[in-house]
């Protein structure tokens, strides 16, 4: 069969039947909610997948999709249909409060314990975000002294938790870092690897990668968290979801602690026991 046959029919459509599963499929299996203006972008995302697996008709996936007892195509759903799109030091002001307010704060008191400050980055993308707050925590180690640190990063999709694991980089996704944590924090690509960076390697072994999906009932993260990110993922969610996963991050913050949300979003109508304390951060009494 030639690639021309083995496309979805009518140019790309997608059935009602077809888009309803999907709606389900993906709000079931990860929380995000998406309505009826999406339909357009789930096809076009779709259709070189249909492709790939031989597949005529969005039907015809989705009763692939019902077949999927591993959850393996689920999550390359999830992968085509989501946006991992960030850079470093994105919403810079979040990354201020951190280096400025809170490790100052925490730094000294868990240095007297001998434990470290505990960090965790939720829906980590593709690692710009957790190795920021690595290149903070390292400045604030530099400049205060006296302090440990761990990081956490996580995402529900393998591939960007591999990508995070490698921690190479487009140079264009730096823009925003100044020029001497560039020369401090990552190594530039040579030759066939020009336009590239990577995190140096010292910083690299200090931030851990797993795949944790936020509408799991346990997140496997151990210990309680000083600081929590889990930015610009919940605007995706509808409220069931929203509130389920402000529930569970609540439960996995310690008393004192931090959550980070994205400038766009908020915590409003939800009942988290938080108190705001800047645009976008919550503090656990």
């Amino acid at each position: 069969m030639n690639s021309a046959a083995a496309l979805p029919l009518a140019g790309g459509s997608i059935s009602p039947r077809a888009f309803r599963t999907i709606v389900e499929v993906v709000h079931s299996y990860c929380g995000i909610a998406l309505g009826p203006d999406k339909q357009n972008l789930v096809a076009n995302r779709l259709r070189k997948r249909l492709v790939v697996l031989g597949l005529r008709t969005y039907d015809d996936y989705c009763d692939l999709l019902a077949a999927d007892s591993t959850d393996t195509e689920i999550e390359s759903l999830i992968d085509l249909i989501t946006t991992n799109h960030t850079l470093f030091f994105r919403e810079p002001e979040h990354f201020r409060f951190l280096s400025e307010r809170v490790l100052p704060l925490l730094g000294p008191t868990m240095a007297r314990s001998g434990k470290p400050v505990r960090m965790w980055s939720a829906a980590c993308s593709s690692g710009e975000e957790p190795y920021t707050m690595a290149i903070v925590a390292a400045e604030t180690q530099r400049r205060e002294g006296g302090f440990q640190w761990r990081l956490l990063g996580s995402d529900i999709s393998r591939a960007m938790v591999a990508a995070s694991t490698r921690a190479v980089y487009s140079s264009s996704s730096l823009n925003g870092v100044p020029a001497d944590l560039l020369h401090r924090y990552f190594l530039r690509g040579v030759r066939s690897r020009d336009g590239y960076v990577r995190v140096d390697p010292e910083l690299q072994r200090q931030v851990r990668f797993d795949r944790i999906n936020l509408l799991d009932p346990v997140y496997p993260v151990g210990e309680l968290q000083h600081v929590i990110f889990c930015r610009n993922v919940m605007i995706y969610f509808d409220e069931e979801s929203r509130a389920k996963v402000v529930k569970q991050l609540v439960r996995h913050l310690l008393p004192g602690g931090y959550l980070f949300v994205g400038y766009s979003e908020s915590l409003g109508g939800l009942a988290h026991g938080l108190e705001a304390v800047s645009h976008g951060v919550y503090r656990r009494p």
